[in-house]
């Protein structure tokens, strides 16, 4: 079972992002601060739950938690200031956000642009440690993977639904026959695996 707290005598909140390794789409963070004496049977880091699972935790979460807040940064600001700061600046958007400041943050991974007056703490895996950042990883990801379900709608090629943005033979495939649209990454190389998977096609009979 995960951690209810790094320092019971503050007020912490916990810090999350996904998003980061997506060719596509915002980068999304989110802090929530849950009570001192919060615990859950299977809250853990997003990635090792299922989708039902997320969207069950998602409700429980919000309503349990002291605060929360989700932002994003969209993917024209993460071409011009590279996905780290991205990944940083949501964060700090989503403290902003917070109704209740925190005294204190968990950040998960190993670097941190510091946010104004309050001190952290990086804890590398933190998803995976801690219930107040595993809930913020249970967030953010609803949150964007129900963002590009949406945008899947708009544009149905890229299989967004499914693949949320990441960086999947068939998303680059796509790009490559249909071209990109306004919410890809510019700055990212959409199509460096072409002759790998081409290499791939013509060993399976399919090219």
């Amino acid at each position: 079972m995960l951690k209810s707290y790094y320092n019971k005598d503050v007020r912490e909140a916990g810090l999350d992002e996904v998003g980061r390794g997506c060719l596509a789409g915002p980068v999304v963070a989110a802090a929530v601060i849950l009570p001192l004496d919060y615990t859950h049977e299977f809250l853990n880091d997003s990635k090792q739950l299922t989708r039902l699972q997320r969207e069950i935790l998602q409700k429980e979460i919000m309503q349990e938690a002291i605060a929360w807040a989700v932002a994003e940064v969209d993917n024209f600001e993460i071409d011009r200031i590279n996905i780290l700061k991205a990944s940083f600046l949501a964060m700090h958007l989503a403290v902003d956000k917070l109704h209740t400041k925190p005294e204190h943050l968990l950040v998960d991974g190993n670097r941190f642009t510091p946010y104004p007056m309050i001190p952290h703490t990086c804890i590398i895996k933190g998803d995976a440690h801690y219930l107040s950042i595993a809930a913020a990883s249970v967030l953010a990801k609803t949150y964007r993977d129900n963002l590009m379900s949406e945008l899947a709608l708009l544009h149905p090629h890229y299989g967004w639904e499914t693949n949320v943005g990441y960086p999947t033979i068939h998303h680059r495939k796509a790009i490559r026959l249909h071209g990109t649209c306004s919410y890809h990454r510019m700055s990212f190389r959409l199509l460096k695996e072409e002759i790998e998977e081409t290499e791939i096609d013509i060993k399976e009979g399919n090219s």
